[in-house]
């Protein structure tokens, strides 16, 4: 890993949010994770979006060179750890494992502010930006600290006629939980256990402040209905709060998937002035991960298909040197339960360019 300058990047990481968004393509979306099972450390996330999105599991293994895209001072690194990532074919990864059991998620974040890109200092394309750290980190403190140590700047690309503007969560096997966004061309870090609910817009800490008014967490009006981002966001969180103490591994998993569920987006006509608008993420939910972070197992369901499937992080190889192999997901094969061997040799996926240079 080779940082070439100082940047910009202040990270404020949290974590009462859920999903994970990427570009316009991959955005919107819940992330909630649930840290007080008593059993495993355990993480969810809806994508939820306006067309189809697809996308594909793929092994990466240690050892890939990559450079940021943007331009002189880009961030250049070897991959320190392999991961299994769930990519867009022509965007980049959107959510994944690294084999430390370190996990991310990439949600849409309208209020996102990366500011002007400035060519001294270190910088990365967004397409990256997720990749980047499971790349090279194996936990959320980790991670944390380099960022607050080492700042760099993110530049942003256009997708699907709409500019990116997304935030990051992360996790790891210790329960640990972070959330980090942009605001005024800085990285604002929320790092801690406490926060486990991500949703998108507004910024983190306008999310957490809007919790206070409702039961459960010091006032009284109930529940929010609506599909957007604040409603979704408190709704997340009080089934959070409410979950039993699982008797089984199994039951734990459908705890959690049970809350992804409940602030799921159901198919229905989108907005289209909205997401003109750049609010993208009050779309139909398109499919879901699990990934259960103490045993390394990471669960996958499409909203066009009854099967779960999932894969074992121990049967995969990681190995520097091996080919990156794929998961194909949208080949019209219904796929169900463990698919931890189906995975075949295939190229990488392409990641969304930066606006400039």
């Amino acid at each position: 890993m080779k940082l070439r300058m100082p940047a910009v990047l202040l990270f404020a990481a949290a974590g009462i949010a859920t999903s994970v968004a990427f570009t316009t393509r991959l955005s919107a979306c819940s992330r909630v994770l649930w840290n007080t099972s008593g059993r495993e450390v355990l993480v969810g996330r809806n994508m939820d979006w306006f067309d189809a999105m697809p996308i594909d599991l793929y092994v990466l293994p240690r050892g890939l060179k990559h450079e940021g895209m943007t331009g002189p001072n880009t961030l250049v690194w070897t991959s320190k750890y392999g991961s299994l990532a769930a990519a867009s074919p022509v965007a980049g990864v959107a959510d994944g494992i690294n084999e430390k059991r370190l996990a991310g998620h990439m949600l849409w974040l309208s209020a996102s502010e990366y500011g002007s890109l400035d060519a001294a200092r270190p910088s990365l394309a967004v397409g990256y930006w997720l990749q980047y750290y499971l790349d090279n980190f194996a936990t959320v403190r980790e991670l944390v600290g380099f960022t607050r140590a080492h700042p760099f700047q993110i530049e942003t690309g256009t997708y699907d006629g709409l500019k990116v503007g997304v935030h990051l969560a992360f996790e790891d096997a210790s329960g640990d939980s972070a959330v980090i966004e942009y605001r005024d061309g800085a990285a604002v870090v929320h790092h801690g256990r406490a926060f486990t609910v991500m949703t998108n817009d507004p910024p983190y800490d306008e999310q957490l402040r809007g919790l206070e008014p409702y039961k459960g967490f010091g006032g009284d009006k109930p529940l929010p209905g609506t599909t957007q981002a604040a409603d979704r966001f408190v709704r997340a969180a009080f089934y959070l709060n409410g979950l039993p103490a699982p008797h089984s591994d199994r039951e734990a998993v459908a705890e959690i998937i049970s809350v992804m569920r409940a602030v799921a987006q159901p198919y229905a006509d989108t907005d289209m002035k909205a997401v003109a608008a750049g609010r993208p993420h009050n779309s139909t939910t398109r499919w879901r991960t699990v990934a259960d972070l103490t045993r390394g197992t990471y669960f996958y369901e499409s909203s066009t298909s009854p099967n779960i499937i999932w894969v074992r992080l121990e049967e995969l190889k990681f190995d520097a040197g091996l080919p990156i192999r794929k998961l194909a997901l949208n080949d019209g094969l219904d796929l169900v339960g463990d698919c931890s061997r189906r995975f075949a040799n295939a190229p990488s996926f392409e990641v969304l360019k930066p606006d400039a240079p």
